[in-house]
């Protein structure tokens, strides 16, 4: 048991999208559906699947070329800046599937959305706590507060978000690194600690859902050693356990 919910989602599983999904190229709108779908090709989140028909003309390019998936056969497409598979038979039957890269930007509605779709089954909560909770690293004590705000993430251990005068700041050195999250939005700032790179993140503009963190310093569970109330909390190993993957977490 990791003592957190994990993600739910069974591989090729195909379900409606109730919001309107838009994707710009270029400065103009090149993909605009209410008739997207769902589609699960790992565990963790799915993709967007759109009608060929609400995609505008001379987006897709056919290179010729052919792959066969369980989810049918596709015919690929070079589209912007990647390529795209066109399904012409199984679960996918009519449908597209965009590398995510391809567009330049993907929305939900009027909300920009990054890295991949909102997985609908997921959640992503921000909740104040009065917990005590210590950071440290190597000895050096990072942060410590009892006034923190702990994001709940579907498939992640709980984040501890630290307001910035609880963050010793003189053991981090900020960092280049960028990186965004469907849930969360874009981050603004990463920090090392001597030889490890990249432990806390902040967001100062996160998505309205996650305002409550704007501006709040969290770091990797899995790379710190971190003490509730006076109680050490075993380190998890999830995929962020050994580096920086596409999005944070």
């Amino acid at each position: 048991m990791s003592g957190y919910p994990e993600v739910v989602g069974r591989i090729d599983h195909v379900e409606p999208v109730p919001r309107r999904i838009r994707a710009t190229l270029g400065g103009r709108v090149v993909l605009d559906t209410l008739d997207a779908k769902y589609l699960w090709e790992f565990p963790p989140y799915p993709q967007y699947y759109v009608p060929l028909a609400d995609v505008a003309d001379g987006v897709l390019v056919d290179t010729g070329e052919t792959e066969q998936h369980d989810r049918g056969k596709a015919r690929v497409h070079t589209a912007g800046k990647g390529q795209a598979r066109v399904y012409d038979d199984g679960v996918a039957a009519g449908l597209v599937r965009f590398d995510w890269d391809a567009m330049d930007s993907w929305f939900e509605e009027e909300e920009e959305v990054f890295v991949h779709p909102r997985d609908p089954y997921s959640r992503c909560d921000a909740i104040r706590s009065s917990r005590s909770v210590k950071v440290e690293r190597d000895g050096l004590v990072l942060a410590e507060s009892s006034s923190t705000v702990i994001v709940f993430e579907t498939g992640l251990p709980p984040r501890y978000y630290f307001p910035r005068l609880a963050v010793n700041f003189e053991h981090l050195t900020p960092s280049e690194t960028r990186t965004a999250c469907p849930y969360k939005g874009r981050t603004t700032g990463y920090w090392s600690v001597g030889k490890h790179p990249d432990l806390a993140w902040s967001y100062d503009f996160p998505t309205a859902a996650l305002l409550p963190i704007a501006g709040l310093i969290a770091f990797f569970n899995e790379r710190v050693d971190i003490t509730i109330d006076g109680q050490a909390v075993p380190r998890p190993r999830t995929a962020f356990s050994g580096g920086i993957p596409p999005s944070d977490g």
